[in-house]
């Protein structure tokens, strides 16, 4: 992945399956993982965030589920093409990208209030 870093909260109320799996959506529907770019192997991935091989494999099964990767014997897991007639940062994706941040703030507890100032908040600083 270039540049790209996946970040594991272990204290976290999310589990880390699902903080990777959301992590990884997100840099591949913002075009930060482009289409073609390989991910790290389920082994080395697990091993730089030390967790359980396992823990990855459930992450990229649901991305490749979700059609966002694929993985081919000898050519690794790479980003999916988006699907015929689209392209990614169109609605959809944005609609999705909100559900899993929606999702993720929603466990760790912040409300639609707070989410709603945090995410004005940000479009002001930028």
């Amino acid at each position: 992945m270039s540049g790209a870093a996946v970040r594991v909260d272990t204290s976290s109320p999310v589990p880390p399956y699902e903080q990777i799996r959301a992590q990884l959506a997100a840099l591949i529907r913002s075009g930060r993982l482009a289409e073609g770019e390989r991910l790290p192997a389920v082994r080395q991935l697990a091993a730089d965030l030390g967790l359980a091989a396992g823990t990855v494999a459930r992450a990229y099964r649901e991305l490749e589920t979700a059609a966002l990767i694929r993985t081919r014997r000898g050519a690794g897991t790479r980003v999916a093409p988006p699907p015929p007639g689209s392209r990614r940062g169109q609605a959809p994706e944005l609609a999705a990208g909100t559900r899993d941040f929606v999702a993720w703030a929603a466990a760790l507890g912040f409300t639609e209030e707070d989410v709603l100032q945090a995410v004005q908040q940000a479009f002001r600083d930028r």
